[in-house]
């Protein structure tokens, strides 16, 4: 079941003082990002952040589920998903840790 734009919508105003919040439509769902960092998918109407330990620590009582079949397991946000402040501290310090991603290889053409 695809994600509801409404949802994706909510989610985005959620952490809006999270840093620059975009997002991109990926195999019918949705990844988060910041600072040319995915740091969250939204599937199936539910939330999943890349788990780090920062964002471990700052959790505590973490929820770990596949975004999708075969996926690694994320951080599944559901109960703390109307606290505004929370979730963007949340946010903020997953990117923070996450590795810068790595530079695009130019395709040739020929």
């Amino acid at each position: 079941m695809a994600s509801d734009r409404k949802f994706l919508e909510f989610i985005v105003d959620q952490i809006d003082n999270a840093g620059q919040i975009t997002f991109k439509s990926m195999f019918g769902e949705y990844g988060l990002s910041s600072d040319k960092k995915i740091f969250a998918l939204v599937c199936d109407n539910k939330l999943f952040i890349k788990p780090t330990q920062a964002g471990r620590d700052f959790i505590k009582d973490v929820v770990e589920a596949p975004p999708y079949p075969g996926a690694k397991l994320s951080f599944l946000i559901e109960d703390k998903i109307d606290d505004h402040e929370w979730l963007s501290n949340l946010v903020r310090i997953t990117v923070k840790e996450l590795p810068e991603p790595k530079p695009r290889k130019k395709k040739n053409k020929k």
